[in-house]
């Protein structure tokens, strides 16, 4: 039998985000409510990424997880489309995939047209708990490395630029996020694959801790670990949904899809 998630059906839940969707956990499906349109998700297959992971022959679920790129209420259609903002929503898999969480295969951003920019994204956990990982270059030498563990209503900014993905840090439980981005987003996997992932993999023990080993195909690199921070210096609110805040005051995320409105401040910008 299938379980569900949804602001109004799921007991105890911590954390509404603002969208009626739910989400059928064992098959990776999206039901959305009353007045929210979003695609049919697409699905990666675990063929898919396996050329970025520690150990390409390993088994876990398959797919690995489900995306649906450009969610949000109907009402606020036109003015996501005029500002190029784009709602993401995901959900990943429980289990493991090998030694390693589930997770994706990471990318960089490719230049949006419209803004020339390889742009940021916001990053916003549901349900679960979650790491972004985030390293400033994705050539040989990866620059500076962090990852971010995040639990449901706690954001996290990736900065323009840098190559990043996602890992599902509790094996026992699905992660769900969402995510706003540059509504002319596309996927940059060049550097990636040909270093067969990012410069540091995530290991999960049998009890379900994560540890980290470098990627030896990069130059020599360090590794910080965190959890979440604020970001006053973008105008974001650490106590609202990060969907709430656009419909509250749409310049808050402007930023995702105009990066050269806050182009000072990007270059010692942290995760």
């Amino acid at each position: 039998m299938n379980s569900y998630l949804s602001k109004s059906s799921a007991p105890g839940r911590e954390f509404d985000p603002g969208l009626d969707i739910r989400f059928l956990k064992e098959t990776l499906e999206f039901d959305y409510g009353v007045g929210v349109f979003g695609p049919k998700p697409e699905y990666r297959s675990l063929d898919a990424i396996r050329g970025s992971l520690r150990d390409p022959n390993c088994t876990g679920p398959d797919p690995v997880y489900a995306i649906a790129m450009d969610v949000g209420r109907l009402e606020d259609l036109q003015e996501l489309r005029r500002r190029m903002l784009l709602f993401g929503v995901v959900i990943y898999a429980s289990g493991r995939l090998g030694d390693g969480p589930v997770r994706s295969q990471g990318h960089v951003h490719a230049v949006a047209p419209h803004c020339g920019w390889s742009t940021p994204e916001l990053f916003e956990i549901w349900e679960g708990r979650g790491i972004i990982y985030g390293q400033e270059k994705s050539g040989d030498a990866p620059g500076r490395c962090i990852a971010v563990e995040a639990s449901p209503g706690e954001q996290v900014v990736m900065p323009p630029g840098w190559a990043h993905y996602v890992a599902n840090a509790d094996m026992n439980s699905p992660l769900i996020f969402g995510a706003w981005c540059d509504r002319q987003y596309a996927f940059d996997y060049t550097q990636v694959r040909a270093h067969h992932g990012l410069a540091w993999y995530p290991l999960l023990s049998d009890d379900g801790e994560i540890s980290w080993e470098p990627n030896p195909t990069y130059f020599v690199s360090k590794l910080e670990c965190r959890k979440t921070r604020n970001y006053p210096e973008l105008g974001l609110s650490a106590t609202a949904p990060i969907y709430e805040q656009f419909r509250r005051h749409p310049d808050s995320v402007q930023w995702v899809s105009d990066p050269a409105s806050l182009r000072s401040l990007w270059q010692q910008f942290l995760p």
